[in-house]
């Protein structure tokens, strides 16, 4: 079932992989353990696909692509310290604890534009991203959103969260 829906996904947004075929796609996935993680992404609305290839690694990359931010990893403040730290109304989970859990990597703020240059996305929410130790060890994390046609970087407590943010993720194959 995840192979048809990647497939058909893949051959709708051409756009996000030219001169990437599909069949070398699916032997990267058929011999991959890290199917599960695709399947994690999936579910939690993140819509993956493929958008680049290392010849170096002979990988593939995945991102979730979903016009939003994927609804079931919204509403999260950004790591552990960050959900310890909260005196009331904490949310389930973190960001990075969720990662990990799911063995996907969060979008640095570069990979996030990268996406964002393939197609808009996150024109009514926003997403956490990969926040630098500089920052973080200030109390704060970095997040992105697409308006006005621009693609804003902001910054916010880590222990904040919104029904409206949640974050994006990577996996090579």
């Amino acid at each position: 079932m995840l192979l048809s829906t990647l497939h058909d996904r893949f051959e709708k947004n051409m756009h996000r992989h030219i001169w990437i075929l599909w069949s070398e796609v699916q032997k990267h996935l058929e011999k991959s353990e890290k199917i599960w993680t695709l399947e994690q992404m999936e579910l939690t609305g993140g819509e993956p696909d493929v958008v680049g290839y290392d010849p170096e690694a002979q990988t593939y990359m995945f991102m979730d692509c979903s016009k939003e931010s994927p609804l079931g990893r919204r509403s999260l403040c950004y790591d552990q310290k960050a959900l310890d730290g909260r005196k009331e109304n904490k949310p389930k989970w973190s960001v990075i604890e969720m990662s990990k859990t799911m063995w996907i990597e969060l979008l640095t703020e570069e990979e996030y534009r990268h996406l964002q240059s393939i197609e808009a996305i996150d024109l009514k929410t926003s997403s956490w991203v990969a926040t630098p130790e500089p920052i973080r060890k200030l109390g704060w994390a970095i997040f992105c959103d697409r308006r006005y046609d621009t693609i804003f970087t902001y910054h916010n407590g880590a222990d904040s969260y919104y029904a409206a943010r949640g974050w994006r993720g990577k996996i090579s194959i």
